[in-house]
C-alpha cells in the first residue's frame, strides 16, 4: 500500500473561505480549494480529491507534501526562475546613469556602445543598449531638434510676438 492520506490543515475553515473568496490567480484558488476539502472532509482519498481538482494523484500528493512542509503560503509559493543576468553589471549601469545625466551626454546609442566597448570592456549589441538606456535607466539622449541653417531668428521672434495676441 502506497502513502496513506492523512492531512492536518492547521489554518480554520473560515480563513481558508475567505482566501478562496480573494484569491486572484486560478493556481491558488485551486489549492485553497483543496485544502478546504480536507478540512470540512468532503473528500476521503488523495484519488477522489485528484479527480475532483482534475488533476493527477501525483500533483496532489506533492501539493499536500508541500504544505506540510511549508505551510499554506509554502503551498501557495510561485517560483519564479532568475531568468539570464545583464550583459551590462550594476557599477557600469550606475556610470552610465552619471554619464547620461552630464549635459554633454551621448549623441547616439552607438556613441554609447563605443564608450562601454572602450572604458568597460563590454561588447553590447545596438538593442541591448537602446533598451538599458529608455526602458531601464529613463534616459534620453541629449540631441537638440534639427533646426534650418537658413531660419532668421528675428523673424521667428516676430511671430512669437504676433502668436501671443
Amino acid at each position: 500500500m502506497g502513502n496513506q492520506f492523512r492531512v492536518e490543515v492547521r489554518e480554520s475553515s473560515e480563513e481558508l473561505q475567505h482566501r478562496l473568496r480573494h484569491a486572484v490567480t486560478a493556481a491558488t484558488k485551486e489549492r485553497v480549494q483543496m485544502l478546504y476539502w480536507v478540512k470540512t472532509q468532503a473528500i476521503a482519498t488523495r484519488q477522489e480529491l485528484s479527480q475532483r481538482l482534475g488533476r493527477d494523484e501525483s500533483t496532489v500528493y506533492r501539493w499536500l507534501k508541500r504544505y506540510q512542509q511549508g505551510g499554506i503560503n509554502g503551498l501557495l509559493e510561485v517560483k519564479t526562475p532568475p531568468g539570464k543576468s545583464s550583459v551590462v553589471p550594476a557599477n557600469v549601469m550606475s556610470q552610465l546613469h552619471e554619464r547620461l545625466g552630464q549635459p554633454q551626454g551621448f549623441k547616439s546609442y552607438s556613441q554609447i556602445q563605443e564608450w562601454l566597448t572602450q572604458e568597460c570592456n563590454i561588447i553590447a549589441a545596438y538593442k541591448t543598449v537602446h533598451k538599458i538606456v529608455r526602458y531601464k535607466l529613463n534616459a534620453k539622449l541629449k540631441v537638440p531638434r534639427p533646426r534650418s541653417a537658413k531660419a532668421k531668428p528675428e523673424v521667428q521672434e516676430a511671430f512669437k510676438k504676433n502668436c501671443q495676441k
